[in-house]
């Protein structure tokens, strides 16, 4: 998910929305905002979370070293602390080159429905 760029873009979700996005419960994300010092969703009075753009952003990170790649709670707060530009680069390319398997995957669809057509 790219950074809200375009004003008419919703600013805030809701832990609900956030743990939809990413097919988990919402008391993981409370954890994981517990283990991890850069998930910093606003808070109301009455603890109400609303997550923005740049903490979407984080989750993905964190679900990608965690669910993706299988690391543990240490090591992916390691890796975000020693080296997060290379592991938010890493995870960019991962999430393209799933893009880009998607449209192949899809155009071989329209191929094949084409040739069971001729």
């Amino acid at each position: 998910m790219a950074l809200n760029k375009d004003k008419n873009l919703k600013l805030y979700f809701s832990i609900k929305e956030v743990a939809q996005m990413f097919d988990i419960n919402e008391s993981t994300l409370r954890f994981w905002e517990k283990e991890f010092n850069q998930i910093c969703p606003r808070k109301t009075k009455n603890g109400t979370r609303s997550y923005r753009q740049e903490d979407i952003e984080t989750i993905r990170l964190i679900y990608h070293l965690l669910k993706e790649r299988g690391m543990t709670l240490a090591g992916a707060r390691q890796k975000l602390k020693e080296n997060p530009e290379t592991t938010i680069r890493h995870e960019e390319i991962v999430n393209r080159l799933k893009q880009i398997k998607k449209e192949l995957l899809d155009l071989k669809e329209a191929f094949d429905k084409i040739d069971s057509a001729q």
